[in-house]
């Protein structure tokens, strides 16, 4: 007898092709059957309903919050099973337990902490918390410069960069799916091309990947584009550029002709994908976009604080409002801030995306979805957390059709899975693992907002993962049947 039986569903498998109204049978962590089913030791009715592979975030900052929030409420409450962290050049590994894992972190890796070293020991330390969904890592260059170099602005030694593919020898040799870059944050963004290739060399050799928050996404998008396709040619290794934006109304509509040398890349042979998120802001450290002898007004007047350990009350307010009320010059606010004790912790958002991008963006045949979203769940973090997924499939598919809902599962589903190399995962077959998402299509949208963030995302009614049920109209079933995944290898056995 099977374990559970999904009845009557609109089954739509992940490939893009259109659903068929059928039932999916599980034994254990598998589906073992498609197709009328006999009886089952537990049954859901799927009547009126869409049953997809469970999610993939393709672009998380979830290290510390596997340790700090096993529960993942914000990614399985909108029907994420799996999410691939260690992203920007930050990850949780390699880790210096008497360190600051701040320093390490970039400060957007809430909850990083524990006694490991190396890639396996943070599997172990997550498990052992029992996390809610499964895990995927790359490793970080801005990580791994911070803890091997004594002057991260300075060009790394032999010894140096000898130090620092270790590293990444040693986490791709556990199971890492790749090599991850923030070149547009301390330290990365002291870094030649040529050590970005030396290091993304070593993923490409294993078939892994390199990952990339470019180097510019403004003014000069347009060259960050041609330094990440260079890395790619001269590492001969899958390039994935995430979070595909022009930033900057002065940019907006540049997205177009980025695309478009991306795709005479892919045509000459290139391996390249994207991600993006379906929002207008982006989100980050406060300190990493302003020079504080020369603050940028005009980006100050568009920033609004997601959290402030300095100034709780200013969370959730728009910097322009603030010095407005307490009658001081903008420049002179974000000065105060960002020099207070733990300034450089505050985490901004800022409205610097167009919506046409946006749309443009998920237009693009492969785009996947990353919700970037980082884990610091004191004050008003952005709303692109809890509500990513939810916003594509009820915005974007259902009111704006700007894809048809098996191309939209497909993209957060089957490529992702086939792109970051997951094995049995990402579609709803025989034989692969039971990562399910059962929703409503008339109703699944994302309520979190700027003001309200941390709100769970409609028409969500029962996330597996694992063959086990973890989320059920609205309520957590705490089963903690989460896996730390290894690249083209399954999960982590310990």
């Amino acid at each position: 007898m099977l374990d559970l039986v999904i009845r009557g569903a609109d089954v739509i498998d992940g490939s893009g092709s259109a659903g068929v109204v059928t039932d999916v049978g599980i034994e254990g962590d598998q589906i073992t059957l498609i197709g009328d089913a006999g009886p089952a030791h537990q049954e859901i009715d799927g009547t009126g309903l869409v049953l997809a592979p469970g999610l993939i975030d393709t672009h998380a900052h979830d290290d510390g919050a596997f340790l700090r929030h096993p529960d993942m409420t914000f990614k399985l409450s909108q029907g994420v099973t799996t999410v691939v962290s260690g992203n920007c050049g930050f990850s949780a590994i390699p880790f210096d337990p008497e360190s600051d894992p701040r320093k390490a972190s970039g400060g957007i890796l809430s909850g990083l902490n524990g006694a490991f070293t190396d890639l396996s020991g943070y599997f172990d330390a997550v498990l052992a918390g029992a996390p809610a969904i499964n895990n995927m890592m790359l490793v970080g260059h801005n990580t791994i410069r911070s803890l091997v170099m004594d002057d991260p602005k300075q060009a790394p030694s032999q010894r140096d960069l000898k130090a620092m593919s270790g590293h990444v020898e040693r986490a791709l040799e556990q199971g890492a799916c790749g090599f991850s870059t923030g070149l547009i944050y301390h330290p990365g963004r002291y870094s030649q091309t040529e050590e970005i290739v030396a290091l993304a060399e070593l993923a490409g050799r294993t078939g892994a990947l390199y990952t990339t928050h470019m180097r510019n996404e403004g003014d000069h998008l347009l060259d960050a584009v041609e330094e990440a396709l260079r890395i790619g040619v001269e590492a001969k290794v899958h390039t994935h550029i995430s979070h595909h934006k022009a930033a900057g109304a002065a940019n907006w509509g540049k997205v177009v002709p980025s695309l478009a040398r991306i795709d005479a890349a892919i045509a000459a042979g290139q391996r390249v994908s994207l991600d993006v998120y379906p929002y207008t802001a982006g989100s980050g450290r406060m300190i990493e976009y302003f020079n504080l002898d020369r603050i940028n007004r005009d980006l100050a007047e568009v920033i609004r604080i997601a959290s402030c350990p300095a100034y709780r009350e200013y969370e959730g307010q728009m910097l322009k409002d603030i010095a407005k009320a307490q009658d001081v010059d903008i420049t002179d606010l974000v000065r105060d801030i960002l020099t207070a004790p733990r300034g450089a912790d505050t985490i901004c958002i800022q409205f610097i995306i167009d919506e046409q991008d946006v749309e443009h963006n998920l237009r693009w045949r492969d785009m996947m979805v990353g919700s970037d979203g980082i884990p610091n769940l004191r004050g008003k973090p952005h709303p692109r957390l809890y509500g990513t997924f939810a916003k594509i499939l009820g915005y974007y598919v259902r009111e704006r059709a700007l894809m048809s809902l098996p191309e939209a599962i497909r993209r957060m589903t089957s490529l992702p899975a086939a792109t970051f190399g997951m094995t049995q995962r990402g579609m709803v077959r025989a034989g692969f693992k039971a990562d399910l998402l059962l929703f409503d299509p008339a109703t699944v949208q994302d309520t979190a907002t700027y003001d309200e963030p941390q709100q769970l995302a409609a028409g969500i009614r029962t996330v597996l993962v694992n063959g086990k049920i973890a989320w059920q109209d609205g309520q957590h079933q705490m089963t903690g049947s989460g896996q730390m995944l290894k690249y083209r290898a399954g999960a982590y056995a310990g």
